[in-house]
């Protein structure tokens, strides 16, 4: 392509609302920078602030097993509404929420004259906002874990504090803060203990200070005459109290060099590497691609927008995994009224927010998500005995990042009822092994557990002597005229159909076992309608105006379903995609919509499931999403999922096969993505124009594929270390 893509964004003035602060991140601290030169506002967030609940006891997974014989004695007879009362009678518990941690305020006077402009670099992660002769630049290190703000000014005067007060902050709350000078500037604290616990959590910011003189002025410090301030912030959640000055200690000795350029170099280092090993090129307009990004939302058609948005899809994504994958908020919040309490939701969001990760090159974001799995699989292990009294592992539909217990459920939500949240979770991981080619132990370990699950709890039968998967649950819709809890819901036969004989692949000691156990899963049911059926159980009818797609399951994100080796069941599923409704505009629904449009080569659903999202004022100032259209409530659900969509459309593979422009919408005529990872062990790079469309296959392993393009379909031989430049001909 003639012009280099945007690789950030702009605006022209400060945030007026932390929705459209830029973001910066590294996956454990994150900062919304609102870049107000008279009031220079950083929000500070850290990914493992919860908040503290007085009662646990509800916060296991319920004692049910004993019943649960009875409860599918029940369901297999006809009594459809006997899940209802499979509860041990406590209320809707929801998981812990996340919060904000405070914000660094620095606060001055005057008008230093000039145009404004606001920027975040996407290769870097430095927010930078500049007013005449007053600059504020920001970023989190990767390397270092710190929130790092260098502000410089001729006679910078300002005051300078850590301020707690946010929006939603909950009453009894205790807070305490301290400001000691140091030889070079002031050493700032803030100590927030939660009510009725020692849990507490507390910001420590070391200023350092050019020229000037500084003097503390409670509840933080002045500054007067200084040529610039530097701010290393980091926050830690502890009991007890924290050594402030160990924790100061620990933020001086960062300071080498020339700290802001040494602190930016080493985080660089780490963030520029992975944020660039993927790239997309739309040949968009060199003249909206200057736009700012509030100006180019409004052209919901144009290239470049899509290119933005990509760029700040991955770069987000990036930002918000590392001890953790993206909450529904990614890293971020302003408000301690966190909308589902900012929770990782396993039924469909957090699975969509991490869907790019292996074919994006981001392993950095499948780590983030094996770390929450591995940590947690004691618990998962609670609920497989608890709920289900068998062997191996249950994974809960939402964590609040600590506890995988299952215990937020309810008789319209039976969360505790369902069983395939563990093999969409691993999924990724698989991918992440099948691109590089070996098999990660702990990844072995997991799936093994899954396995064990499944030949515990498919014990019960049909007519035809096909195991039931009962109780069975579609997240989250319900048959029509039916109640939640059912049986062989779609998406639960091909999780245990793909768990079972994943875990056989891993384990051949196991694999005959496995595999039968997995052969005698019933097959999909194809409905009145001609469209594969939610519930492949008689009398279940489908409730189609829904925002999950939760049966399609076996289409996206796996490959039991699809266009070349399954075309009947291809055709049922396309079908029940065209009958499924958006129910009510969600975010997630449109773009889960996209990817299985993609995978069923369905080019006209993706334009229209994107052009939804991109019409639908989906997106903040700061290009991070919002569940609802118009921006109603913050949420990384679109931002985060919309790079998979785009890579989907341009690129699929599975271990044997490679799809190239499977669903390329025609209003994108040409275009250049660089860097997609296949499952097979391969980097593509693919442009494409009306002239001419060709691919770069740079394979790492020898092997054979079947290559499927709109041509038709061939055999491709690869030999690792040597590049295949395909001429693809005119599209």
């Amino acid at each position: 392509m003639s012009d280099t893509p945007v690789h950030g964004t702009w605006e022209p003035r400060p945030a007026g609302r932390w929705e459209d602060a830029f973001l910066s991140g590294n996956g454990r601290h994150g900062a919304l920078v609102f870049g107000d030169p008279n009031d220079d506002r950083v929000i500070v967030t850290q990914h493992t602030l919860v908040r503290p609940a007085g009662d646990d006891r509800h916060r296991r997974p319920p004692q049910l097993a004993a019943g649960l014989p009875a409860l599918q004695d029940r369901l297999l007879a006809g009594d459809l509404t006997a899940a209802e009362t499979f509860t041990d009678g406590r209320p809707l518990q929801w998981v812990r929420p996340f919060h904000p941690a405070f914000r660094t305020r620095l606060r001055r006077t005057g008008d230093p004259g000039g145009p404004y402009r606001r920027t975040v670099d996407f290769t870097t992660g430095e927010v930078t906002a500049v007013h005449g002769d007053w600059t504020s630049r920001v970023f989190v290190s990767r390397a270092d874990d710190v929130i790092v703000q260098y502000v410089t000014a001729p006679g910078l005067t300002l005051g300078l504090c850590l301020d707690p007060r946010l929006p939603g902050a909950p009453h009894g709350l205790r807070v305490g803060d301290g400001a000691v000078l140091t030889p070079d500037g002031a050493l700032l604290s803030l100590r927030v203990r939660y009510p009725g616990t020692d849990l507490a959590y507390t910001g420590v910011t070391l200023a350092v200070v050019e020229g000037g003189t500084t003097r503390l002025a409670p509840p933080g410090a002045r500054i007067e005459g200084a040529t610039a301030v530097l701010l290393l912030t980091r926050v830690r959640r502890h009991t007890g109290e924290l050594d402030v000055v160990a924790e100061g200690r620990a933020l001086r000795d960062l300071l080498t060099g020339t700290p802001y350029d040494a602190l930016l170099a080493r985080h660089t280092a780490l963030h520029r590497v992975a944020y660039t090993r993927v790239t997309l090129d739309l040949a968009a307009d060199p003249a909206e691609r200057a736009l700012p990004g509030s100006e180019l939302l409004a052209r919901p058609q144009s290239p470049a927008l899509l290119e933005r948005l990509f760029a700040a899809g991955r770069y987000h994504l990036l930002s918000a995994s590392g001890v953790l994958p993206p909450r529904l908020t990614g890293l971020w919040t302003g408000d301690w009224n966190t909308a589902w309490s900012g929770a990782f939701t396993h039924d469909a969001n957090l699975n969509l927010q991490t869907a790019s990760a292996a074919s994006a090159a981001l392993p950095e974001v499948t780590e983030a998500l094996a770390a929450l799995i591995h940590r947690q699989l004691p618990d998962w292990r609670d609920n497989a005995r608890a709920v289900f009294g068998t062997r191996g592992v249950v994974a809960p539909a939402h964590t609040d990042g600590e506890s995988g217990h299952s215990y937020h459920f309810s008789r319209e939500y039976p969360l505790h009822l369902w069983t395939a949240g563990a093999d969409w979770l691993l999924k990724p991981l698989v991918d992440h092994d099948e691109i590089h080619g070996g098999r990660d132990p702990r990844t072995a370990a997991a799936l093994a557990e899954v396995a064990l699950f499944y030949e515990d709890f498919l014990t019960r039968t049909d007519t035809d002597g096909h195991l039931v998967i009962v109780p069975s649950y579609s997240p989250e819709n319900r048959p029509a005229g039916g109640s939640w809890g059912a049986l062989n819901a779609a998406m639960d036969l091909s999780a245990a159909r793909h768990a079972l004989l994943t875990a056989a692949a891993y384990h051949p000691e196991h694999a005959d076992r496995w595999r039968a156990l997995a052969d005698r899963l019933p097959p999909h049911r194809v409905n009145e309608d001609g469209a594969l059926a939610e519930w492949a159980w008689p009398g279940l009818e489908d409730s189609y105006d829904h925002r999950h797609l939760s049966h399609l399951y076996g289409v996206w994100p796996l490959d039991e379903i699809n266009p070349y080796d399954t075309p009947g069941l291809a055709k049922a599923a396309h079908r029940a995609l065209e009958l499924r409704g958006a129910e009510n505009d969600s975010a997630h629904g449109h773009l889960h919509h996209a990817l299985i449009a993609a995978r069923l080569s369905d080019a006209g659903r993706v334009a229209h499931a994107l052009g939804q999202v991109l019409a639908g004022d989906f997106f903040h100032a700061s290009l991070m999403s919002a569940h609802y259209p118009r921006r109603d409530v913050y949420n990384a659900d679109a931002a985060h999922t919309l790079p998979a969509v785009l890579i989907e459309m341009l690129v699929h593979s599975t271990p044997g096969r490679l799809v190239l422009l499977p669903a390329l919408p025609a209003y994108l005529p040409a275009g250049e993505v660089r860097g997609v990872r296949t499952r097979f062990g391969a980097e593509v790079d693919l442009a494409w124009s009306r002239a001419r469309t060709t691919a770069v296959i740079r394979p790492s392993r020898t092997t054979r594929v079947e290559l499927r393009t709109p041509s038709g379909a061939e055999p491709l031989d690869l030999a690792a270390g040597v590049d295949r430049v395909l001429d693809l001909g005119t599209r």
